[in-house]
């Protein structure tokens, strides 16, 4: 376990030397910052992982922008890269949220969820720093991609204030996909079972969407799916804050979608993690 991970078990039994074991927000809120610090630091020890998933998203960026962007006619301002990019921001925080699954089954593998478990932690505690790290790894690769897109010549067409809220919005929405994700890993047997159980679900929702085609290309029976999925919505409301456009509708309902599957996942989460044998 690293130095971070065993900080928990400190805390805790520090707290309950000086009578304190009963749990609070500000406990909760401890237990949360100091398991985003282990996953955090596990990160940093393995910048290989960070690499590789930037990596994907790059070769996406390169493929759809010059070997298939030719053949693919929209008329989003500034051409099909304009197009192109807000899709490619959402699909990599879509698969980035993948790793809460792996990571969280991996530390069931390890044990080290027990060990969590046997302790008066918050019962979030676990879920939600795992998630908010995941998120401030997302946020890094987001960073890459942008730098990757305006080499290509993606360019934001509102401004600064637009390209960042709808940053926002994607953060949102991988958060919520994370805590989803957290459910697969809990009840996954194995890390790789986690990530084959994963990509399934993910694929569907990101290539039947408007990500990287207008859906009025699609067959009729796809289209009604691919236009009012999350993140079909997420896509159009990126697009719109970054490019011009409707924007209100969008943003509205993708936050809707957002907190619905908060709502819904999030406790099944807690619920599969107090549960898990």
């Amino acid at each position: 376990m690293s130095g971070a991970s065993a900080g928990a078990p400190m805390i805790v039994a520090r707290a309950v030397r000086e009578g304190r074991a009963t749990m609070t927000p500000w406990r909760a809120l401890v237990d949360i910052a100091v398991i985003a610090e282990r996953t955090l630091i596990g990160y940093t020890r393995i910048p290989e992982a960070l690499f590789f998933s930037s990596v994907q998203p790059v070769m996406f960026v390169v493929l759809f922008r010059y070997v298939f962007g030719g053949a693919i006619a929209t008329k989003a301002p500034g051409g099909y890269v304009n197009f192109l990019m807000p899709g490619i921001f959402v699909q990599t925080v879509a698969f980035g949220a993948v790793a809460t699954s792996i990571g969280l089954a991996e530390d069931l593998q390890k044990g080290i969820i027990e060990r969590f478990r046997s302790l008066p932690m918050a019962r979030s505690g676990v879920l939600a720093g795992r998630t908010i790290a995941d998120l401030c790894r997302n946020i890094v690769v987001v960073a890459i991609i942008t730098g990757v897109g305006y080499a290509v010549g993606f360019r934001v067409l509102t401004n600064v204030g637009g390209y960042f809220a709808g940053i926002l919005l994607l953060l949102l929405f991988a958060y919520a996909l994370s805590w989803g994700f957290a459910v697969i890993g809990l009840s996954a047997p194995n890390s790789e079972t986690a990530q084959v159980m994963s990509f399934p679900l993910l694929f569907p929702l990101t290539f039947a969407s408007n990500a990287f085609v207008p859906v009025q290309f699609m067959p009729g029976w796809l289209r009604g799916f691919a236009t009012y999925q999350p993140v079909s919505q997420t896509v159009a409301a990126v697009r719109a804050l970054m490019l011009g456009g409707v924007t209100a509708d969008h943003v509205v309902q993708t936050v809707i979608w957002c907190f619905s599957i908060l709502v819904v996942l999030a406790p099944l989460a807690v619920w599969r993690y107090r549960t898990r044998a």
